[in-house]
């Protein structure tokens, strides 16, 4: 199997991630689009492949067909409806549900073996969706969980600290989604508790200007993409790297049967393992909410959850 993506899904959230990882020394080697407007993805695939002469990496980039899938180390999932103003990401189920149903199955026919990587929302419950679909193995369907969350708390904390997001040690756990929180009895700022650089009331404003970063963004100019693209990306290299890197993407709790944004090690077999958390009481109720709400969810909107 060589280091070949194929992209379902060339909206906006699709073609930040194409492009990012052009922009990017990466592992992966081929890449293919797929998408129901085939005139426009040949028009992107020529855009992508005139950038070829000061891109990093030498990626073959064509327009596909599932047939591709056969031989992919990753089928990344972009595909489905947007969320509009005013609309949560659990309001997306039923536009989605039978979008992915009709992309996973016809994946899985045309002989894929490989790794899914979902982005599209609710993210929990399509990476949910997208394993039931598929039948695989449950380490190899990852969603891009609370990765962008991650990436929008520790680019906030460093805002306010004057310290480079990167030496931000804290993690969003929980749904992609309202219900998504940060541990901050777990959270450091180098090798000392945050706890020691904020207050509890700062705490709480960063976590919700992170809750709601999605909104304020989407009212501003009508979706959000530029940050799932890098994280994606970030995702990627870390599966065909085999780096053993932990990122908080969505990946299967057994103990509630679910899909849930947590610190996962991630290689080239996908979830190599969840890294649980220790948390305080706090931490734990609300860990317990985004469990129900996502376990709610599935029971009211698709046949596929306990």
């Amino acid at each position: 199997m060589n280091n070949k993506v194929v992209l379902i899904g060339c909206g906006n959230v699709g073609m930040s991630y194409a492009y990012a990882l052009l922009n990017q020394k990466t592992f992966v080697n081929e890449l293919v689009l797929i998408d129901l407007d085939t005139k426009r993805i040949e028009g992107e695939v020529m855009d992508l492949n005139h950038c070829l002469a000061f891109a990093p990496s030498k990626i073959n980039i064509k327009v596909g067909s599932y047939a591709d899938c056969r031989d992919a180390s990753i089928v990344c999932i972009c595909a489905g409806a947007n969320q509009n103003p005013g609309e949560t990401r659990m309001d997306l189920i039923h536009k989605n549900s039978k979008i992915f149903k009709s992309i996973v199955t016809e994946v899985m026919e045309n002989g894929f073996d490989g790794i899914f990587l979902v982005a599209t929302n609710p993210l929990d419950v399509m990476t949910y969706m997208t394993w039931k679909y598929s039948g695989l193995e449950t380490n190899r369907v990852i969603g891009s969980g609370t990765s962008l969350d991650t990436a929008r708390l520790r680019y906030m904390v460093g805002e306010k600290l004057g310290v480079s997001p990167k030496n931000i040690h804290a993690y969003v756990i929980g749904e992609h989604g309202d219900s998504e929180f940060v541990p901050w009895s777990n959270a450091n700022v180098g090798l000392q508790n945050i706890k020691n650089f904020l207050t509890e009331q700062e705490c709480d404003e960063i976590c919700h200007s992170v809750r709601n970063a999605a909104y304020e963004i989407i009212n501003r100019k009508g979706a959000t993409y530029y940050g799932i693209g890098m994280c994606l990306v970030r995702i990627t290299n870390a599966i065909l790297g085999d780096e053993n890197s932990i990122i908080t993407v969505s990946a299967y709790d057994d103990a509630n049967d679910i899909y849930i944004g947590s610190p996962c090690i991630l290689n080239k077999n996908g979830i190599k393992e969840r890294v649980l958390v220790d948390l305080n009481e706090k931490e734990l109720e609300q860990l317990q909410n985004s469990i129900d709400i996502l376990k709610k969810a599935m029971h009211e909107n698709t046949s596929l959850g306990n």
